[in-house]
């Protein structure tokens, strides 16, 4: 029949389902002051809450309980080598079974291997990767299991979510004549995709009937961001 769509697809068994979320970079400090600061991609944000899906096993997971806080660090796509330098690394001595047959190792010194310079929050002690264009300092707010239902999964991962207590933003990235308005045009987020690292095209694909609602609307009324 004319115009009827013939599907061309075929059922798979992939091993991951990572189609493309922006890269984090989440800074914790350890037990003894120092900072971590680790990679990950599953994350995703709702108003002001993120929820971070993690490996319970991870040195990031074991901080982010601890101390309830963090600075999620949003490179642009420039920063990659940065990134990638700490592939393959984790702040957990002795390195964890499933990360050791990944061909993980320890390492201590992140912000020193990935070349980023540490600051503490202003709202949380965690560190902020100063050059990276969007900072999100944060704090715990719940600890959910995952895949509790799954005898092999279960007790692996959780989801962290937290809640956003202040925002810093290169002013490279900020619309012009909006004070609190990040320009989607100027920010380019690196993003991973199936473990490789993508960015975004240089301009918006079309219109979007979305973006004539205004910003600010997503604002629940009276809201202020809590420290």
């Amino acid at each position: 029949m004319h115009g009827t769509f013939k599907p061309n697809s075929a059922e798979i068994d992939p091993a991951i389902l990572y189609f493309g979320t922006p890269v984090v970079l989440i800074g914790t400090t350890n037990e003894d002051d120092s900072y971590n600061l680790a990679p990950m991609s599953s994350a995703w944000w709702l108003g002001w809450r993120c929820m971070l899906g993690l490996a319970r096993s991870s040195k990031t997971t074991e901080n982010l309980i601890r101390t309830r806080e963090c600075v999620l660090n949003l490179p642009s796509a420039n920063l990659v080598n940065s990134v990638d330098r700490l592939a393959r690394t984790t702040g957990s001595d002795p390195v964890p079974a499933g990360k050791l047959w990944r061909g993980y190792r320890h390492e201590k010194h992140k912000f020193e291997i990935s070349g980023l310079t540490a600051a503490p929050g202003s709202t949380v002690c965690a560190p902020r990767a100063l050059e990276c264009p969007v900072q999100l300092e944060a704090k715990v707010v719940n600890v959910h299991g995952v895949a509790t239902d799954d005898d092999i999964l279960r007790g692996n991962l959780v989801a962290i979510e937290v809640r956003i207590t202040r925002v810093h933003a290169d002013l490279e990235i900020m619309m012009e004549g909006h004070i609190n308005r990040i320009d989607p045009d100027k920010w380019r987020p690196l993003i991973m995709s199936f473990q490789e690292f993508y960015g975004l095209t240089p301009r918006k694909l079309q219109r979007s009937e979305l973006a004539q609602i205004p910003e600010s609307q997503y604002r629940p009324p009276g809201w202020k961001p809590a420290a």
